[in-house]
């Protein structure tokens, strides 16, 4: 028995139409499944990424922020792994998506930077 991959990473957003924007239309993630929970005033969002995993998008109503940036306890970021760190960046620059210098990571030579979905969750890029 072992781990085989993620399945679904779950981010709570605060304003569910510039996520999904953010999302679908910056990410360019194709939507799964859209689905309205009235009892819970929640959306869910279901997301494909390319390897078969999914991030999973929920609104609830007057969620918490986040308590600090990025160092709070519990998921880090999420990264995502692209051919070239560097066109993906100056792709999500012309999009007016503020994205860090892009920097190399000490341990393996891989270039890599951040940048922050619509609430400030802190996302990676990560060079294959």
């Amino acid at each position: 028995m072992e781990l085989k991959r993620i399945h679904h990473v779950a981010v709570i957003c605060s304003d569910y139409q510039a996520s999904k924007h953010f999302y679908t239309q910056v990410l360019k993630l194709k939507i799964v499944a859209e689905n309205y929970r009235p009892e819970r005033e929640s959306y869910k969002l279901d997301l494909a990424l390319p390897d078969g995993g999914q991030i999973e998008l929920f609104s609830f109503p007057n969620p918490p922020p986040r308590p600090s940036n990025p160092e709070a306890q519990g998921l880090r970021h999420l990264a995502f792994n692209v051919d070239s760190v560097a066109v993906y960046a100056a792709y999500l620059q012309a999009a007016d998506v503020e994205v860090e210098p892009i920097r190399i990571d000490e341990f393996t030579g891989k270039p890599f930077t951040f940048f922050k979905d619509p609430d400030g969750l802190p996302l990676e890029l990560y060079q294959l």
